[in-house]
């Protein structure tokens, strides 16, 4: 069983998410873009403006921010979204449309970190606001299985002790208590986006 999607199929899915994000973003009110979001501690536009630094990284620009977060990546990654997320909403949609089409890579990354980012980050938004984002079950499935077998860069969420059985699509893992669901909820429950998982999910003793 592979979960692996071919690179120009990511691609499409990539750029797809990224439009209708930036549509999302673009009929928010000025106060959607200062609510807290699942993403520790950042607001939407933190979250919208990372996605639009990640696309856009060189190796001299993260040598320089590595340098200036004092070697610390997840203050760095932090840090940088944060600066960026005090541009003006316009400029942040348009930063991110300007990333649709491209190819570039954050350096040390596959195409498999933006789809995973932009998916799950784009939930972070739509949770935030109250929207309804469909994730697609195929792309979530791709970004399921990074989550699971990432080594570099390094996973910052522990793998829940059980065995996660997806509802809609051909992908489990794991071993322990059984835990079934949509694969887009069990994208959210690896990434640490628990509240938000645990209403689509179901567990062998029932809750």
């Amino acid at each position: 069983m592979t979960a692996v999607l071919g690179t120009d199929e990511r691609w499409q899915i990539i750029d797809r998410e990224r439009e209708s994000l930036a549509e999302l973003l673009e009929s928010l009110s000025p106060e959607d873009w200062e609510r807290p979001t699942q993403c520790g501690d950042w607001r939407v536009r933190d979250v919208a403006a990372h996605l639009t630094v990640a696309a856009r990284s060189t190796y001299r620009w993260v040598l320089r921010e590595f340098v200036r977060a004092r070697g610390n990546v997840d203050r760095m990654i932090h840090d940088s979204a944060v600066r960026e997320a005090e541009r003006p909403v316009a400029e942040i949609v348009a930063n991110l449309r300007g990333t649709i089409g491209s190819r570039h890579l954050a350096p040390g990354t596959t195409p498999r970190e933006p789809l995973l980012d932009i998916l799950v980050h784009g939930q972070d938004i739509a949770l935030a606001v109250g929207r309804d984002r469909p994730m697609p079950a195929h792309a979530a499935r791709d970004a399921a299985d990074r989550v699971w077998t990432m080594r570099f860069p390094p996973r910052p969420w522990p793998l829940p002790e059980a065995r996660l059985v997806a509802t809609d699509t051909d992908w489990d893992r794991g071993r322990g208590e059984e835990i079934r669901g949509p694969v887009s909820a069990l994208l959210l429950l690896l990434t640490g986006r628990t509240a938000a998982a645990e209403e689509r999910l179901h567990r062998a003793d029932g809750s």
